[in-house]
């Protein structure tokens, strides 16, 4: 793993990971920890590595703007759950896939935001070449640049790519003193649950999932490899833990009062809240 940039300074801390896997559960309850994670984190905790699955739901950037993209009476005619991240970037679909989220001290990343970014995804390129793939970043194929208000649909620079096909999605939001990353990795892209909820190109067609490359792992096996090769590339180890009652209060006022609430996840109103 020689091969990771070095941005992130010395630190003790760093090697030690708080690991809580919450399992699988509705969108808005993952959104919901995530958030109180980040809400209840102070530079001097371990940092935190949450893994999650997903019921079938869309998940929309911070600032996405649903109505342009997706048919919001057919969402709720299919009985398709929304939730609105956190963070930015565009409209992700999620069903059959594994996320993560990252947690950590905002003050030990030193080389921008880009460099942050492509540091802290390296750990999904191993993990696809242990799957037998060969996975690189969108800017290293050559491939134009794409916006697109749906995740699959758009090319950015970091977007990670299998045999040119962009897979899965993530992104990052900073506060004043944390850094706080999700993201997903896709087992296989059920179109025929989501492309009809689309008013735009959704880029399922053309995105690879691990089934449209031809690996065959549970979820109990992804989970334990995600946890080994995020290890054996930040040279780290995890420590297993569990929402602390204050993280499981801030969670469930969350997503009472706002994960569940369609004035957040469709138009992001309703909620205020200091992250």
């Amino acid at each position: 793993m020689s091969n990771i940039p070095k941005i992130v300074e010395d630190n003790t801390n760093i090697k030690q990971w708080r690991l809580i896997d919450t399992g699988l559960r509705e969108g808005a309850w993952n959104m919901a920890v995530d958030e109180a994670l980040l809400k209840c984190y102070s530079q001097e905790n371990m940092p935190i590595l949450h893994l999650y699955r997903w019921e079938n739901v869309i998940s929309l950037g911070r600032f996405s703007a649903i109505e342009k993209s997706v048919d919001i009476k057919q969402l709720k005619k299919n009985n398709i759950g929304c939730v609105r991240r956190i963070s930015g970037g565009g409209i992700l679909v999620h069903g059959s896939d594994l996320s993560y989220s990252l947690i950590l001290p905002r003050n030990i990343c030193k080389e921008g935001l880009k460099a942050n970014y492509r540091y802290w995804c390296t750990f999904l390129l191993y993990l696809y070449e242990k799957l037998g793939l060969k996975a690189c970043f969108i800017q290293e194929l050559g491939l134009e640049r794409k916006h697109s208000n749906i995740c699959l649909a758009g090319h950015e620079p970091y977007d990670i790519a299998i045999d040119g096909k962009k897979i899965g999605g993530n992104a990052q939001r900073y506060t004043r003193n944390v850094l706080f990353q999700h993201g997903s990795i896709p087992m296989q892209l059920n179109e025929t649950i989501f492309n009809s909820l689309f008013l735009e190109e959704s880029g399922m067609e053309s995105a690879a999932s691990l089934q449209t490359c031809g690996v065959k792992i549970s979820h109990e096996m992804l989970v334990e490899l995600l946890i080994e090769t995020f290890c054996e590339t930040f040279e780290a180890e995890v420590v297993l833990s569990s929402l602390s009652l204050d993280e499981e209060r801030n969670a469930k006022e969350l997503f009472e009062n706002k994960y569940t609430q369609e004035g957040w996840n469709l138009y992001a109103k309703n909620f205020c809240t200091q992250a």
